[in-house]
């Protein structure tokens, strides 16, 4: 596929193509309509061998492949398909189980709507507040999949087919056996079959992604072996399925390809802005962290911008596209007041404001001063002030804790909330180890090659509208393709990113590896190709990389085990059969989603931290992991309408690394009883007068609280 001077040939090949015989015409006449659907793309075809068809070919491979590979990951590391009911929801730990116990509710309701009432009005997770999930949580996949799900085993049942298969499953002496459902009539098995389709389309879309960015299959090529060479850096959705991230970030690279067709091409289009829009919403609606991604993007776009690789009416067609996004998303999460308050909606605003008063004052008084260093700084002052001033008109702090987070990496501040981040290992700074995993499978060597290139002929270009020579015109190798510098641009603040939090190699190392197609580029490697054919080079690259990739892959083949967590089901059939439907828990955030999943018990904690009275109750709860008085700990959860508080030795004693044991974080917050010992320590020894034990095994003790003093 190439595009540009390409297109004029192509169109008469399909034309062409449409009239040989009788015997084709319909065939012919389908694929002229698809040459021309292709053309709008930015693809043309050059011969009428159909390398369209091939591409998609090899793209749907690619896909197939990781679907089985992710598939077949999971399997091996849980054995889903062999598990209870209760197990598998038992591997949904922590936010994972929060997100699919609201799926499950939808799907267990008498009918679609009145699920969707439920969640909407739900009086289980944050007790003894009604809130809507849906506006809280983003939590449109379940809700998706819930009428999915309903509408598959729906019509299997008006057809008579069978949606699943059950059996005995013995677990050993001991242990009593459990019924096992298997077959997407299955809740569990349904819902993570999805995800694991989706995730197998991602690399589709990757093929396609490196193809059209390098201008080769070749490129394609290489950004899915890049992938799969570097898989543990770059995904976890065959461990966790459920995250936000395993819905969301899909659609984030469709956006970003969308984003490239529209900094390539000369001529936009209203139809590629509407695409971006919808894409923009798909990214947002499902994880509440895609407004800071698409912050990012902004700031890329707004500095290629800045230095001339696109001019100011592009930008405006792309800052209304995620404006007109924004307010969808803003719609359709119920006026969910932290997208309005956010960076990214500042900087749209304030990037607008650029656009629309810049040649007007900032070109003013400004000396010796260059015009893009203005703006630049006038983006990133307006952005701040602008988003603190929305924070106090609308009185919001939910994500005051991202900025504390930042500032905490940076300036070593400390307090509860940045403790429970930090000192958490995929908020903690990127390991040591993971450049050099990165330079064991050759993906970062050959993404600094392509830096180093695209930066020199940025930085030629730039210096060239500067002094007002006409540099780029005069050279062989015309260089002014924004879409290249956006890509390098968004690279750095995602590296950025990943050595502040290591969790945000989420997008680093997929980023590397559609970079790395660019290795097959004419526009910056031509010179190479007259000594040597693209395909030779990239066999050689692929052949190196090769040796470390394929021993990563096998690696993550060779890891089998088997769910099984004894003393979790214990407590969870406990509850279930000895405590009042309408109890109230307390105690883990991980525990909390389990307890509401699998009993639905009503909880007063949950993993999702993102909320500032969230936090502010989740504090009080952790309260009996403090040094504090036993009393005042049990007046502060009898507040809170407690009657049960699940306590582990394990958040008393663990201690991921100094300073980060429950009690140490507590000694920030409570410098006063520093010097005590931990109450958690004391109520396992014995939990009198304030608390009662009424459960014990070796991980789990449920405390009730007693109401007399």
């Amino acid at each position: 596929m190439k595009r540009g001077g390409a297109r004029k040939g192509a169109a008469g090949d399909c034309h062409r193509q449409s009239g040989r015989d009788r015997l084709t015409l319909d065939f012919r006449a389908w694929q002229g309509w698809l040459c021309a659907a292709v053309k709008e793309t930015g693809f043309s075809i050059t011969r009428a061998d159909n390398k369209i068809w091939l591409t998609l070919l090899m793209a749907a491979v690619s896909g197939i492949l990781h679907w089985y590979h992710i598939t077949t990951l999971f399997e091996n590391n849980s054995r889903f398909s062999h598990l209870s009911t209760l197990e598998r929801e038992m591997v949904f730990r922590t936010e994972m189980g929060l997100y699919y116990s609201y799926f499950k509710t939808i799907v267990e309701a008498p009918s679609f709507s009145k699920g969707l009432w439920m969640i909407m009005n739900d009086k289980i997770t944050e007790y003894p507040l009604v809130i809507n999930t849906l506006k809280r949580f983003n939590l449109y996949p379940e809700v998706v999949l819930a009428f999915w799900y309903r509408m598959y085993t729906g019509m299997m049942n008006v057809i008579d087919i069978s949606t699943k298969s059950c059996w005995i499953v013995n677990r050993g002496e001991g242990v009593s056996p459990v019924e096992s459902c298997e077959g997407l009539g299955d809740p569990a098995s349904f819902y993570v079959a999805i995800i694991f389709l989706l995730n197998g389309l991602l690399v589709s879309v990757f093929f396609i992604y490196g193809t059209y960015l390098s201008g080769s299959r070749f490129g394609g090529l290489l950004t899915v072996a890049c992938y799969f060479f570097n898989h543990g850096e770059s995904t976890r959705v065959m461990w966790t399925p459920p995250l936000r991230e395993s819905f969301s970030y899909p659609f984030f690279v469709v956006q970003m390809l969308l984003l490239t067709y529209i900094l390539r091409t000369p001529k936009l289009t209203r139809r590629s802005l509407i695409a971006l829009s919808v894409v923009n919403v798909l990214f947002m609606l499902p994880w509440q962290f895609a407004q800071f991604v698409l912050l990012t993007q902004m700031a890329s776009v707004f500095g290629i911008y800045i230095f001339g690789f696109i001019d100011s009416s592009k930008l405006q067609m792309i800052l209304y596209a995620h404006m007109a996004s924004l307010g969808v998303c803003f719609i359709l999460m119920f006026g969910n007041a932290m997208l309005l308050t956010s960076f990214y909606a500042a900087s749209l605003v304030v990037s607008w404001g650029i656009l629309e008063l810049g040649p007007k004052y900032l070109k003013k008084g400004r000396k010796d001063i260059p015009l893009w260093a203005v703006k630049g700084f006038a983006w990133v002052f307006g952005t701040i002030v602008l988003k603190w001033l929305m924070c106090q008109i609308l009185g919001i702090a939910d994500d005051a804790h991202i900025s504390n987070l930042l500032k905490a990496k940076l300036t070593g501040y400390k307090d509860f909330d940045t403790s429970m981040y930090t000192c958490a290992v995929e908020f903690d700074f990127m390991e040591k180890e993971t450049p050099v995993r990165y330079m064991k499978t050759l993906l970062l060597p050959v993404v600094l090659v392509i830096f180093l290139v695209i930066s020199q002929k940025t930085y030629q270009h730039v210096l060239a509208n500067i002094y007002n020579e006409e540099y780029t015109e005069r050279q062989e190798d015309h260089f002014i393709r924004g879409e290249l510098v956006y890509h390098m641009l968004q690279l750095v603040i995602f590296a950025v990113l990943a050595i502040l939090i290591m969790r945000l190699k989420l997008f680093l190392t997929p980023h590397m590896c559609i970079m790395a197609s660019l290795v097959c580029s004419k526009q910056l490697f031509g010179w190479v190709f007259s000594k040597i054919q693209p395909g030779t080079l990239v066999v050689a690259i692929l052949a190196m990389m090769a040796f470390e990739g394929m021993a990563n892959v096998q690696k993550e083949w060779s890891i089998v085990g088997e769910f099984s967590n004894l003393p979790q089901e214990e407590l969870l059939t406990w509850i279930k059969t000895n405590t009042k439907e309408d109890a109230v828990f307390a105690g883990a955030m991980p525990t909390m989603a389990s307890v509401k999943l699998s009993t639905l018990r009503r909880i007063v904690n949950h993993p999702h931290y993102e909320d500032a009275g969230l936090r502010a109750r989740t504090k009080i709860v952790y309260s009996v992991y403090s040094r504090k008085p036993a009393k005042e700990v049990k007046r502060d959860l009898l507040k809170l309408g407690i009657n049960y508080y699940i306590l582990e030795d394990s958040w008393c004693l663990r201690r991921t690394k100094p300073g980060c044991s429950m009690p140490e974080i507590w000694d920030i917050e409570d410098p006063i009883n520093a010097g005590n010992v931990p109450l958690c320590k004391l109520l396992s020894q014995d939990s009198r007068p304030f608390f009662r034990t009424v459960f014990n095994n070796n991980i789990f003790k449920v405390l009730e609280v007693s109401r007399e003093w």
